[in-house]
């Protein structure tokens, strides 16, 4: 399984106000979404009104096509007519059997937990003998 994440930064030249960002993006989200079978979210720089960052991921069985998928929707936003596509950064990651091939996050921090927990315990053992 490979998991494709595309971040894309956009600038909307006619827009005057949150309203009519708000109306470039959900155009764009709602396109993607239905076009693409993708997850689309505004991730950044919420407030103001001319730029807007979006997050996309998509899941899939292979790496080429996360790739195909994330590149349609790049070409989508930047076919936009209200803005101009400034900025795009992909990363696909591949999830091996039951998590395998991830490095980082819970899983890593798990494995090397085994002398931490003792750590933590002496700490607390030690807090409680100065009382």
């Amino acid at each position: 399984m490979f998991v494709g994440v595309l971040r894309l930064r956009l600038d909307i030249v006619g827009a005057r106000s949150l309203k009519d960002k708000r109306s470039v993006v959900r155009s764009l989200k709602e396109r993607a979404q239905a076009r693409m079978r993708v997850s689309i979210a505004e991730v950044g720089v919420l407030d103001d009104p001319r730029r807007a960052t979006l997050g996309v991921a998509v899941v899939s069985n292979s790496a080429a096509m996360c790739d195909r998928v994330l590149a349609d929707v790049a070409a989508m936003a930047g076919s936009l007519p209200h803005a101009v596509l400034t900025d795009r950064a992909t990363e696909i990651v591949p999830f091996g059997e039951g998590g395998a091939g991830v490095q980082g996050g819970i899983e890593q921090a798990l494995d090397h937990d085994d002398g931490d927990l003792g750590a933590a315990s002496d700490m607390l053992e030690d807090a409680e003998d100065d009382e």
